[in-house]
């Protein structure tokens, strides 16, 4: 279902407009003052790499699992691509392109893209238009599709666009809604949740769209369960009905210091869902470190990644 703006959402939390806990997202103040506090603590040559690390490393990080909820013998492979961010100077359209020629080289039986497709820092250098960003992303190819969640920096600075980019291209976008993917023996779920801080209402206070219990209404069969969240602060709320849960949005906290990782995290749990395979009471979750920046164009000790998962 396409989620209308008009719509009350079903997160309690966010229709109280209650301030989550913990730190949530970082201010652009705070980014900068944060960048010049790195370059003058780290030296130039370390704030300099941390661009390079940006804009030319490019890693595929693999992970293997078969969480509980997962048919016996059902091998799925899945290429996740989360926080393009487009533009320079760290992702611009050549690089784009690499992205894209990479993540089809990984042969998947699908691709899901995770959110925040667009850049919005102050240091841009290259401005790549809707189009062009979403041009490239339909040459990915997979023979279960190319599905899409948004992101919140897709709602806060230009959802309509955002939208119609993907409408022009023909991927599907998921809010608050599921699919039966698959051939008959081996069929799974794809579900995938508006994003948890689409409205900014006040400082820290954010209001979401996302309705998790609704979106798992729509599944009505005993089918195996993907959820795609763009935020990992759902995962408390995700039901074991749910296999697998991927996300982006932390960047994995993009600036990995000691004693400062914390800070650059944008997850009311601090560190606890910042990157990686999170298993918490049997649930089983994959946060993505993405591959784009915000804030500041550069990124120390969490190399940029598209990630391939194989399912049992």
């Amino acid at each position: 279902m396409r989620y209308d703006p008009g719509m009350k959402p079903i997160n309690e939390d966010a229709d109280r407009g209650m301030q989550r806990p913990g730190r949530v997202a970082l201010t652009r103040r705070s980014l900068i003052l944060g960048a010049a506090g790195l370059t003058s603590l780290l030296g130039p040559a370390t704030a300099a790499y941390a661009g390079i690390e940006a804009a030319q490393a490019l890693r595929v990080t693999r992970y293997r699992l078969t969480p509980p909820g997962w048919r016996a013998g059902h091998r799925l492979s899945i290429t996740v691509i989360a926080d393009l961010h487009a533009g320079g100077p760290n992702m611009g359209l050549e690089r784009i392109r690499a992205v894209v020629d990479i993540a089809n080289l990984q042969r998947s039986d699908l691709v899901v893209l995770l959110g925040d497709y667009f850049a919005t820092h102050r240091f841009i250098t290259e401005v790549v238009p809707h189009q062009a960003w979403a041009g490239e992303l339909a040459r990915l190819r997979a023979p279960f599709g190319v599905y899409a969640v948004l992101g919140n920096h897709d709602w806060w600075h230009n959802i309509g666009d955002t939208r119609q980019a993907f409408a022009d291209v023909k991927i599907p976008v998921l809010e608050n809604d599921a699919l039966l993917l698959g051939p008959r023996g081996a069929r799974f779920w794809l579900a995938g949740l508006g994003d948890q801080l689409a409205y900014i209402i006040g400082r820290r206070h954010y209001r979401g769209v996302d309705d998790l219990p609704g979106t798992l209404k729509r599944i009505d069969s005993d089918d195996p369960v993907i959820l795609l969240a763009h935020e990992p602060d759902i995962f408390p709320k995700v039901p074991d009905r749910v296999a697998l849960t991927l996300c982006g949005h932390t960047h994995g906290g993009q600036i990995r210091i000691p004693f400062l990782w914390e800070h650059f995290v944008p997850s009311a749990y601090g560190t606890r869902y910042a990157y990686g395979h999170v298993i918490e009471g049997g649930r089983h979750m994959i946060v993505s470190g993405g591959l784009g920046t915000s804030g500041i164009p550069a990124r120390l000790g969490v190399q940029p990644e598209i990630l391939r998962i194989e399912v049992g």
